[in-house]
């Protein structure tokens, strides 16, 4: 049996950060993934647990895109004597799959690369056979 759940979509709120009685950090969110036709979406809630609930909550905002992998769980619990259903992804891995800063366009100042040795200036590198350890 195979329980596996990739998903791809925009947060439609900042995410919550709550801790358990263990001090376990728990961070629920939910994101709105397009279907195949494009003018319609379905909002799933994300579960997330331990480091991962902790930068999703510092990382993700409203609106953000995310990639998600996990698993479907389902439950139930008692609510003024009706029972809800619940339908989570526990997500065991998230991808932040845009820039957290959007307002800037995309644009990087050259100071920020400065100590980057791999920048490419466009100057072919200069690599002697004996410098490589292979």
């Amino acid at each position: 049996m195979l329980n596996r759940v990739v998903l791809v979509g925009r947060l439609t709120r900042d995410p919550e950060l709550r801790y358990g009685q263990s001090g376990t950090a728990v961070t629920k969110f939910t994101i709105a993934c397009d279907r195949r036709s494009g003018d319609e979406a379905d909002f799933i809630q994300i579960v997330t647990f331990k480091k991962t609930a902790e930068a999703c909550a510092e990382n993700l905002k409203k609106g953000r895109l995310v990639a998600v992998e996990g698993r479907w769980q389902t439950g139930r619990y008692e609510s003024e004597g009706k029972t809800v259903y619940t339908n989570d992804c526990i997500a065991d891995n998230v991808r932040f799959l845009d820039s957290s800063n959007q307002g800037n366009s995309g644009n990087r100042s050259n100071s920020s690369n400065s100590n980057d040795p791999f920048v490419d200036d466009g100057k072919p590198i200069d690599i002697k056979d004996e410098d490589l350890p292979f």
